[in-house]
């Protein structure tokens, strides 16, 4: 029996933390013209993105029941402890669907000892609260101590966001196209924050993509604190070089030194399109630091 901590593509975590701690991340479907797609296994972003801008037809749905199903049997079968990290639910159905099929596996394995936590976090956001859980595991922390650091990280962490394009808010309900068109005349870019409630809520418009970036900047050094010492999580939508830009002001202005750094893969990035970019960072100095 072992304990297992277990996320979902939606956290945009990077290849290297999953083949260095194990980690299993369970796919985001995407649909393409019709066919279905799995983020991370059978579509990757650089192809997304070149698909997304292509202009095919793109829709996606959470991960379902039957989906957590598979691939929570078989830590039911091995008897293993399991902590699932989920994408936030103001979102997406994931933890209810993840639920489901935590009611299902018990009535097979009563002993089953699954802890689903809602993350009210997107993107990178809980990326960075695996992150922290999957270090703190490898330092020897208790389960309940793990558990209690990925609440904390979770309510604790911001997560920021410009879009580069109005197009795919517009094509996803999430703008009118009254609202769309003029935004797109006067080079509106919204600043877009994951609130309480863990919904992606537009919080401020700012004319130009420059000013855009240096507000985002801005938004860090108000709500972030200890930036120096903490990791700094930046997201793009297949625009590197805009991030590379984002993590030397972070350098320059804060004296941030560690990053982590990934595409915004397909459960967001259908609906924001590519040259979003996003910073994650946490808005009090974590009192799990000890593990870290």
């Amino acid at each position: 029996m072992a304990l297992k901590i277990v996320t979902d593509s939606a956290s945009d975590i990077p290849k290297w933390v999953t083949d260095e701690y194990g980690l299993h991340v369970i796919p985001t479907p995407v649909v393409i013209d019709e066919k279905d797609y799995f983020d991370g296994k059978t579509i990757f972003p650089e192809e997304f993105y070149n698909i997304l801008q292509k202009g095919n037809d793109i829709k996606t749905y959470h991960i379902n029941s039957q989906m957590f199903y598979d691939n929570f049997l078989p830590y039911a079968q091995k008897g293993d402890e399991l902590i699932y990290i989920c994408f936030s639910t103001g979102i997406a159905g994931t933890f209810n669907a993840a639920n489901i099929a935590k009611t299902e596996l018990l009535e097979e394995y009563p002993d089953f000892d699954l802890t689903i936590i809602d993350s009210k976090c997107a993107s990178l956001g809980f990326g960075l609260v695996t992150y922290y859980a999957l270090k703190m595991q490898q330092a020897g922390a208790t389960k309940e101590e793990i558990i209690q650091a990925i609440e904390w990280h979770c309510e604790h962490m911001e997560q920021i966001f410009t879009v580069k394009t109005l197009e795919y808010l517009l094509k996803g309900g999430r703008l009118s196209r009254t609202s769309a068109i003029a935004g797109s005349l006067l080079d509106i870019k919204p600043i877009i924050h994951v609130n309480d409630d863990g919904a992606l809520e537009p919080i401020e418009k700012v004319r130009g993509r420059q000013k855009s970036l240096k507000r985002l900047i801005e938004i860090v050094g108000e709500r972030g604190k200890d930036l120096s010492n903490q990791v700094i999580g930046i997201v793009h939508g297949d625009d590197a070089k805009t991030m590379e830009t984002v993590r030397e002001m972070l350098e320059n202005t804060y004296g941030c030194k560690q990053f982590m750094d990934n595409y915004v893969g397909c459960a967001i990035g259908a609906h924001t399109g590519p040259g979003i970019i996003g910073i994650v960072f946490l808005n009090e100095e974590s009192p799990y630091k000890k593990y870290f």
